[in-house]
């Protein structure tokens, strides 16, 4: 009896042999995906996003459907052939324009429900596997209620499918393990291309994922040597795959603009685009949170520069503050442009203030906007909640916790070095927050549940 206890108590703890869903776990789910849904319709009504960026991304699409051009239109009318966006999104909203109607954003955001659900489903699953169903239903819980990640599903924007190729990719490479074949692989395959063509930094996730998959592709291969020939085709195929779309695309740059640009540029410039590398230098010396990224960086130039909106730490002394001053005069009678003359000034004034305060612009401030762009302030509380349970479930050592560890550490390195933060940095990180965090809150849960059932069993013995 006592060692079915224990067995039992083991069972609890670390959900072995409770992969089975049932159909109370059912009725959850079903519930789950009702609440999610009905938050990301409330947050598409109340927080419509459909200008910046988003639209951007609309007129390549309708470009890419009526001119067949990769191209962005000008004020006059003009097309114009660019690089500063990757294709794989606006093929997305093109697709969506053309079965619901060009400029349709609304379809776009119904569309994008449906992802983030299915990625929430997707995660639900991935930890099932990993951890069983108990678990995974915290996991899914997170998800669908997170705000954070619910609010972009009505911007024509790219964290969406970014989220949802996270959660795919973790998904087939656990399928993967356990059973290795082509429908897992190409899966991965698909899904790591997919995220690099969303945005550059999605190769990240091919980067910290791709040697766990080799790595199980080595051990199948030492384990059944008659299929060891079928496995080095499986993954010489996905190589091919996977690379194909950024041969294209690069193939493509190299005709057009005669540039070798397998992703997009750093700065979001095309070929002679002056990225101004003096002002961008200045702005990394005191750029900390998202209000000077919003009212400063992004309107400059071509807005004026309002030095009253500047924090104190944009100035050293007040010599210092004079010198700004004279820089911003010369800005304001050069028709708001930042000529070389100009930026060789930032640059100037950048290399003084790095000179005076190594430590400020090497480590405070890029840690500074690495916690800028991981928390919002005005959700402290649940950023912290979604962290500490990511956090734990890290120290649990799930399966792949060292890959998604090294996910972390990649992510947060490029964060560190963006001149100004933006909290939808890190929504990437999410999807492997859900997945750590619920483990955790499950066996936080259950221990609680233990210690419970220990107390009423001590109490029964006592009474007896």
């Amino acid at each position: 009896m006592k060692a079915g206890r224990g067995s039992q108590t083991s069972k609890i703890l670390f959900g072995a042999g409770h992969a089975a869903v049932g159909v109370p776990g059912a009725f959850s789910i079903l519930a789950a995906l009702a609440a999610g849904l009905a938050l990301r319709i409330w947050m598409d009504f109340k927080f419509p996003q459909n200008s910046g960026d988003p639209l951007i991304y609309g007129d390549l699409a309708k470009n890419l459907l009526l001119h067949a051009r990769f191209a962005i239109t000008d004020p006059q009318g003009g097309l114009h052939a660019t690089l500063i966006r990757l294709p794989g999104y606006p093929l997305f909203i093109a697709a969506c324009f053309k079965l619901f109607g060009v400029e349709n954003y609304f379809s776009i955001g119904a569309v994008q429900w449906a992802v983030d659900l299915a990625t929430c489903l997707m995660l639900f699953d991935f930890v099932r596997r990993i951890a069983g169903a108990r678990a995974a239903q915290c996991t899914l819980w997170l998800a669908v209620l997170c705000p954070f990640t619910a609010v972009y599903t009505a911007a024509a924007l790219t964290e969406t499918l970014t989220l949802f190729v996270i959660a795919l990719a973790l998904w087939a490479l656990e399928r993967f393990s356990r059973h290795p074949g082509w429908t897992s692989a190409l899966l991965f395959t698909f899904a790591v291309s997919y995220a690099a063509l969303l945005r550059p930094d999605g190769a990240l996730l091919g980067v910290a994922l791709a040697p766990a998959m080799v790595m199980r592709l080595r051990e199948q291969r030492r384990k059944a040597d008659a299929a060891s020939r079928s496995l080095v085709r499986m993954a010489i195929v996905c190589l091919l795959l996977a690379l194909a779309p950024f041969a294209l695309w690069t193939v493509r740059n190299w005709r057009v603009f005669q540039v070798i640009q397998p992703l997009a540029p750093r700065y979001a410039t095309d070929p002679g685009e002056d990225i101004h590398p003096g002002w961008q230098k200045w702005v990394k010396t005191w750029c900390l949170d998202f209000v000077s990224t919003y009212e400063i960086y992004w309107n400059v130039p071509g807005a004026p520069l309002e030095l009253d909106k500047l924090p104190s730490r944009a100035f050293d002394s007040p010599a210092q503050r004079a010198e700004t001053e004279a820089i911003n005069r010369a800005y304001e009678d050069n028709g708001e442009d930042i000529s070389p003359e100009i930026d060789a000034q930032f640059a100037r004034l950048a290399d003084r203030r790095i000179a005076a305060h190594p430590f400020r612009y090497y480590v405070w401030l890029p840690l500074g906007r690495l916690a800028e762009t991981r928390f919002s302030w005005f959700y402290a509380a649940l950023n912290a909640f979604y962290l500490v349970l990511g956090i734990t479930g890290l120290c649990l050592r799930p399966r792949y916790w060292q890959w998604m560890l090294l996910y972390f550490i990649l992510r947060s390195a490029l964060l560190a070095t963006i001149e100004a933060p933006e909290a939808r940095y890190t929504l990437e990180c999410f999807p492997m927050l859900f997945a750590l965090g619920g483990i955790a809150l499950y066996r936080l849960m259950n221990c609680v549940f233990l210690s419970v059932l220990n107390v009423k069993r001590s109490a029964g013995i006592e009474r007896g």
